[in-house]
């Protein structure tokens, strides 16, 4: 699917933070630069030093979307971000190997995690990533009522919300920090990139260019 836009060349959509500084060295790669940084400036459309390249700005989870409907021929997102969205109309040719993670289950010190999956019994599990946590727990034979939360994961045990979280692990600081610890992981995360189907049948020649430059990029 594809929307109107008077931009004919390629929309690449970004999220801020750690995504947009480790694939600074892909787009390096493409021979492509920003003309500035998302973190030192209010635009949420940035041009390159290539005409024929912008790049767009946005929330991580919303990436899928954006490339899923064409308003950015494509896009780099996590793992996670991506089997929440479900991946429809996504091609996905190559796995970035960066903003590297862990999908876990943590839970507050004191918690028998071990004998709650052995009864197959019934937990609260709070969690922004609600499919991943539900498909986890299927597998495991396991009832669970899941609380979607967007933020501040590691409060939800600590007040009585939740029995466990599902979320993002990367030190395992903010566990600690919090007297939670991590008891499973669910599976590694990284970032990929993905193509909206039809701009990649319209834009071949701008695009494949593009693709190959970063998987040789993660290659090397």
């Amino acid at each position: 699917m594809t929307v109107s836009n008077t931009f004919n060349g390629i929309t690449l959509a970004l999220s801020k933070g750690r995504i947009f500084e480790e694939t600074l060295p892909l787009l390096a790669a493409a021979g492509i630069e920003p003309a500035e940084s998302p973190e030192s400036s209010r635009k949420l459309i940035i041009e390159t030093n290539r005409a024929d390249v912008r790049l767009v700005i946005i929330r991580a989870s919303d990436t899928p979307t954006y490339v899923q409907y064409g308003a950015a021929d494509l896009g780099i997102a996590g793992k996670d971000v991506l089997i929440e969205h479900g991946g429809t109309g996504l091609y996905q040719p190559v796995d970035l190997n960066i903003a590297k993670c862990r999908m876990s289950v943590a839970v507050p010190a004191g918690f028998d995690y071990e004998a709650a999956v052995q009864r197959g019994g019934r937990i609260r599990v709070a969690s922004k990533y609600v499919r991943i946590a539900r498909e986890h727990f299927a597998a495991k034979g396991m009832h669970v009522d899941l609380i979607k939360l967007y933020g501040s994961m590691e409060l939800a045990p600590l007040v009585g919300l939740a029995d466990v979280i599902v979320d993002l692990v990367s030190t395992g600081g903010t566990l600690r920090a919090n007297k939670l610890q991590e008891v499973e992981e669910i599976m590694q995360i990284s970032s990929r990139l993905v193509v909206n189907q039809a701009a990649l049948k319209m834009k071949r020649e701008l695009l494949q260019p593009v693709i190959e430059a970063f998987a040789g990029a993660v290659k090397s």
